[in-house]
């Protein structure tokens, strides 16, 4: 007794964390799930989605919501899909990597979805918990690759194995993904969630400006454009004005004239097709954003968004539509139009889960209902 007293006063977080596991392998996971999950019915009877997401912006509370929150569930709630949510990041944080792996399993059991949607932040989630909710329970899985431009050979093709299926946005990624010997993969996009990012109709309060993190080189284009006299407003985490809520963020994009995607990746030189190449035209607004060969398959370019090669093509294009109202308004209702017609979450969902049913011969929504929980 005085030996483990000597370790706990040398080592309190460690002596905390034991009497944790202790204090949770006392509990059951039953005990334990009902403060893990968020249940979102549907009136339309259409599929149940189990959808495996961080709540919170790289799990952090301090950082608001995340990607995810504010557009893959948002989205997939407001289309009318049952949707019962699961944070890993949080449940690792309050219970460790093992349990929340058994919670996870726990409520995929319990709920029985027509499908279990990751977005995989890093390795918090098991190979082994894959393969058993997808061989096992039988129940169709897939994860939407993020970040497959720059973080497939590290990441992606490790857990894409374990997936029934999964989506990337790099259509090059599509190739290498079959070099791997993996075939079931969908090709998307990111989109605009137009249930959150719409059109507000109000004045203009800038000239120009850029939301999003100052990382790569996108600190020096904004400095080259403020050195050519261009004064752009900046936001995010990293900025000096901060990050901003998504209502914020929303505003902005309709009291800017000019809102700038600067659209390099986080890691190496490539311009990626981002959320915001979408976002930004779904709230009314007119961008100018960094070129990408396949941005052409999803809009007509300078006519509905205007890109830029190079930096110094970036500060002409900005002062020329600063300039030429009547042309750049033009542009902004085409792109908006454009985004509405076509590029909502709405649109991608409907697609993915449309060939997961043609591709897997998925359960059908009459089946769903006669297995439901809620009767």
């Amino acid at each position: 007794m005085i030996r483990k007293l000597r370790q706990a006063v040398a080592n309190p977080k460690r002596a905390l964390q034991i009497c944790k596991e202790r204090v949770l392998r006392s509990r059951s996971c039953e005990s334990l799930l009902d403060s893990m999950l968020e249940y979102y019915p549907s009136a339309r009877g259409r599929k149940r989605v189990f959808l495996v997401r961080p709540k919170y912006d790289y799990g952090s509370v301090r950082r608001g919501l995340s990607f995810e929150e504010n557009n893959f569930l948002h989205s997939l709630v407001h289309s009318g899909y049952e949707v019962i949510a699961f944070d890993p990041l949080e449940g690792k944080s309050r219970f460790g990597k093992r349990r929340m792996n058994e919670l996870l399993l726990e409520g995929v059991f319990r709920w029985n979805p027509d499908v279990v949607f990751f977005i995989l932040f890093k390795d918090e989630i098991d190979t082994a918990t894959l393969r058993l909710i997808r061989d096992q329970m039988k129940i169709t899985t897939c994860n939407w690759f993020c970040d497959d431009h720059w973080r497939f050979d590290s990441f992606s093709q490790h857990y894409a194995p374990h997936f029934s299926f999964v989506v990337t946005t790099d259509r090059a990624a599509v190739t290498k993904y079959y070099e791997i010997g993996y075939r079931n993969v969908l090709l998307s996009q990111w989109a605009c969630n137009h249930f959150l990012y719409r059109y507000l109709d109000l004045p203009y309060q800038y000239d120009v400006t850029f939301v999003g993190q100052p990382h790569g080189s996108r600190m020096k284009m904004v400095d080259r454009l403020r050195a050519a006299g261009v004064e752009v407003h900046t936001f995010g985490y990293g900025w000096p004005n901060g990050r901003i809520s998504t209502r914020e963020m929303i505003t902005i994009f309709n009291q800017t004239k000019v809102n700038l995607n600067l659209s390099n990746a986080s890691t190496g030189r490539i311009n990626q097709i981002k959320a915001r190449d979408f976002e930004i035209p779904g709230c009314g607004g007119f961008m100018i954003t960094g070129f990408n060969d396949a941005l052409n398959e999803y809009y007509e370019i300078s006519k509905e968004v205007v890109c830029y090669a190079q930096p110094d093509e970036l500060v002409e294009l900005v002062k020329y539509y600063l300039e030429n109202d009547e042309e750049r308004e033009q542009i902004r209702e085409a792109g908006y139009q454009r985004v509405i017609r076509c590029h909502t979450y709405a649109h991608r969902f409907e697609e993915i889960f449309s060939a997961l049913r043609e591709s897997s011969g998925q359960r059908t929504g009459e089946r769903r209902n006669e297995n439901s929980v809620h009767g």
